[in-house]
Formats: structure tokens, C-alpha cells, sequence
């Protein structure tokens, strides 16, 4: 019986946070958010529960303007994983459907032990002045698997871009798109999950092949992996190694490089992407920018 009283008390904390989300959100709001933060399922524990029903309070008072997709659960094992990206996989759209673009997210994320920091950077299209940047510090609970990152990492990006006041047209993700053994890297997954354009920045290549770039920015050499062309090797700086770009969701392979070229400003990186990860490092925007406050799940 001892055993019992942890478990309930626990359970009692998430029932009366679950009614103040509710009356936080309304109806119709909790039921669409709270699967992202909330699963009954009898493989979370009742501790991992109250964590995620209190975060996904937080949020709510904190007030962002983006709203995540509900489409899995998180806890998950590797091989459940590869199932989810299997799914997710027919869900990316590989035409290009950006409008006009008046914003750029860059997306980056650094662990450290078993914490996952994750930092969203908002610039202004075409200049690219840094307009917003988000964080978001939460556990690492998903083991280091090639392949699988997006299970390890995507959960403290998610919260992060949940932090946001600006609703980016486009998020440029360090990380692979199709570009992926199974067509599903990070950048189609936070791209289905958000329903928004994203492109995959890679500095290194996870699967397929290439031939030699041209020294000229705007080179390129198309990735090719079992007869299909997953991506390219695209040369943004002189002198240096390219970048490997693939589509994320909702946008095709001429329109990814483009904006990815319109974006570098000199540097081999992204600029949205190289600014996600200097505030990751501790860096601050400038001061006439505003930052969103920190979020932690604990």
C-alpha cells in the first residue's frame, strides 16, 4: 500500500493542472494541444506526466503564437520510432508551397549530459536582421541513434518554436530532410508537425552520394541514393566545404537552394541558422531585439 500513495498523489497534481489547462485554453484548444504534452498511457510514468501537463500550462500562460500538431507520442522505442518516421513519411509534401516570405526561422540545438538546449532565431526576409529568438532546455529521454535524432532533439525544438510571438514563413533546420535513410530527417519532421515550409542545412552527409562541386557559390552536385536524387551538395562560400540541403516539407529542391543562397550572407552557414546557434551558446540578440523568455520542463 505504501507503494500506492507516491503514485496517487501524483495523479492528483495532474487531474487539478489538467482542469486549470483546460479553463486556461477552453475546450476545444486543450483537446487539440494537450496529446503533445499529455498520454495516458500506461508507458509514461505518472512523474513524466505532471512534467509534461505542467509544461504545457506554462506555455500557455506564456502565450506563443505557434501551436504543435499532436501526431505521436514522444516516449517511444527505437523500433516504434522508425514506424512514426515510416508514417510521417507520407505526409511530406515535396511541392513547393512557400508564399511570401517576410520571416526565416533558423532552428539549432546543443546537448550537454542528458539536456537537450534548443534555440529558435527569427530573421527578417531579405535583410535578415534578427527579429525573435526562443529556447527551450528539456531532458534528453530518447537514446543517441543515427537516423533517429529527431526523437532525442525535436522535442526541446518543438517547445522552443512553441515560445514564439513571430510565426515564421520558413524554418531552416541544422539538420537532414529527405535527405535520410528513411526520406524523414529532422527537417520533414518538425516541417509535418508544424505544417510549415522547412529545408534540412546539413554540414555533413548521412546516406547517399555525390560528385565534385564547382568552386563557384551556387555550385551544386545532386545526392543520389538507390537511383533517387534526395538532396544536393550546394556551395555557398568559396574555399569551403558545402552544405548538404534537402527538402523538409512543403517546398521543393530549386526553391531550397534559393533561399538557402539568399540567406548565407557571405558565411558558408545560414545566417538564421548560425544565429540559432550563437544564442544556443549563450549569445544575446542585440539589444533593440526581443528575446523570448526561457523555457525548462522541470
Amino acid at each position: 500500500m505504501l507503494n500506492e500513495v507516491k503514485p496517487l498523489a501524483v495523479l492528483g497534481k495532474i487531474r487539478k493542472l489538467r482542469e486549470t489547462l483546460r479553463f486556461a485554453q477552453g475546450d476545444k484548444i486543450f483537446d487539440t494541444l494537450m496529446p503533445m504534452h499529455f498520454d495516458p498511457s500506461p508507458q509514461m510514468s505518472y512523474t513524466m506526466q505532471l512534467r509534461n501537463t505542467q509544461y504545457a500550462l506554462r506555455n500557455t500562460q506564456h502565450g506563443g503564437t505557434m501551436r504543435i500538431q499532436a501526431l505521436h507520442r514522444w516516449d517511444l522505442s527505437p523500433a516504434e520510432a522508425i514506424a512514426v518516421q515510416q508514417n510521417l513519411r507520407t505526409k511530406v509534401v515535396t511541392r513547393n508551397e512557400v508564399g511570401q516570405v517576410r520571416t526565416v526561422a533558423g532552428v539549432d540545438i546543443s546537448t550537454a549530459g542528458e539536456r537537450a538546449h534548443a534555440a529558435i532565431v527569427v530573421l527578417r526576409f531579405p535583410d535578415l536582421q534578427p527579429l525573435e529568438a526562443a529556447e527551450a532546455d528539456l531532458p534528453l529521454t530518447f537514446p543517441y541513434i543515427p537516423g533517429l535524432l529527431a526523437f532525442r532533439e525535436a522535442p526541446a525544438i518543438l517547445a522552443a518554436i512553441e515560445r514564439l510571438q513571430t510565426e515564421p514563413d520558413l524554418f531552416l533546420v541544422d539538420g537532414q530532410g529527405l535527405a535520410h535513410p528513411r526520406r524523414m530527417g529532422i527537417a520533414c519532421h518538425v516541417g509535418v508537425v508544424l505544417d510549415k515550409p522547412s529545408i534540412g542545412c546539413a554540414k555533413s552527409l548521412l546516406c547517399g552520394h555525390h560528385g565534385m562541386v564547382g568552386p563557384k557559390v551556387g555550385d551544386y552536385s545532386p545526392i543520389e541514393d538507390q537511383g533517387e536524387v534526395i538532396g544536393v551538395a550546394l556551395r555557398t562560400k568559396e574555399g569551403v566545404s558545402p552544405v548538404y540541403i534537402s527538402i523538409g516539407h512543403k517546398v521543393d529542391l530549386p526553391t531550397a537552394m534559393d533561399y538557402v543562397l539568399r540567406c548565407c550572407g557571405g558565411y558558408r552557414i545560414p545566417e538564421p541558422i548560425r544565429w540559432a546557434h550563437r544564442v544556443a551558446g549563450g549569445e544575446r540578440l542585440p539589444k533593440s531585439q526581443p528575446r523570448a523568455e526561457q523555457g525548462t520542463l522541470f
